[in-house]
């Protein structure tokens, strides 16, 4: 009995030992790759102070979801705090906050680059979906945040757990979107109106969610609790059946084909019922000009 003990005590040991080394080598790795610095000097596209330039600005801000991480007021908002998985929140972009020190320069750089003003990468900048921002919408949504009142409020500061380091180590979380943004891209300069090309210009921000093919599935790096992203193109398990007044009343409303409710915690219909009837029009355009692939098959 006492030899059994001794060696159940070993065991305990050798494992205690092993899971030390390896979270040790995942904080190493994963502060490494956070720590790295990129040499990024990116272009300004004008940014007008005219009244119309302003409000097309906020528009851009609520249709790609900058406040759902930012705040309504862009003062800044925690929206993940998981102990084990990370605490992340959007930083104060009033003039009362870190917005207030940052250049043109410095917010394009975050916004399209996923890079800080020190040149480390932005945990969580979601700038694949910003990368190809025309420089009409960037520049405009400059305009709009030189314009938001000075807000005074300071999320708490960002930290990754120890199952946020894992996962992003092991590729299931893009933690750092620096690291798979095409830094040496060039804007794209749609033409506003209701057409497929506008459209696939729109649907960068619904890559996040519904992957690159836009036929849904689980969302990486997301708890298995979380439900699937919806399939978006034309299959029978996703948009096959939906006219563009049903895409319309779930983008407005929340409320699927059949009457259905969205589980909007999720799906950011708090961006979307913003989005102008032309801005819809040319999403669903695109969407039944994709390929028909069944859901989450991408």
């Amino acid at each position: 009995m006492r030899r059994l003990v001794k060696w159940l005590v070993r065991i305990v040991v050798v494992v205690v030992v092993v899971v030390g080394v390896l979270l040790a080598a995942v904080y190493v790795l994963s502060e490494q790759r956070m720590a790295k610095v990129y040499a990024i000097e990116p272009a300004v596209p004008p940014v007008s102070s005219d009244p119309g330039a302003v409000e097309r600005g906020a528009h851009v801000a609520a249709i790609r979801g900058c406040r759902d991480c930012h705040g309504s007021d862009m003062g800044g908002a925690t929206f993940i705090d998981d102990p084990l998985f990370a605490r992340l929140s959007g930083p104060n972009l009033t003039p009362a906050g870190p917005g207030g020190k940052f250049s043109d320069m410095d917010l394009v750089r975050a916004i399209r680059h996923g890079v800080g003003k020190e040149g480390r990468p932005l945990l969580f900048m979601p700038s694949q979906e910003f990368s190809h921002l025309s420089d009409q919408d960037m520049g405009d949504l400059l305009a709009y945040l030189h314009s938001v009142p000075a807000v005074d409020k300071t999320p708490p500061a960002n930290r990754v757990g120890p199952i946020g380091r894992a996962l992003f180590v092991a590729g299931k979380v893009p933690l750092l979107p620096a690291e798979i943004v095409d830094h040496e891209a060039r804007p794209d300069q749609p033409v506003a109106g209701p057409t497929a090309a506008y459209g696939a210009y729109l649907s960068s921000a619904c890559v996040g969610c519904h992957g690159k093919g836009l036929s849904g599935g689980h969302i990486p790096g997301t708890p298995p609790s979380w439900p699937d992203a919806a399939n978006l193109t034309p299959h029978s398990s996703g948009l096959a059946d939906w006219s563009e007044a049903d895409f319309r009343t779930a983008l407005r409303e929340g409320i699927a084909r059949g009457g259905r409710k969205l589980q909007t915690q999720f799906m950011p219909v708090s961006a979307t019922k913003h989005m102008s009837d032309e801005e819809i029009s040319a999403l669903y355009a695109f969407l039944h000009s994709l390929p028909s692939k069944p859901h989450g098959q991408h």
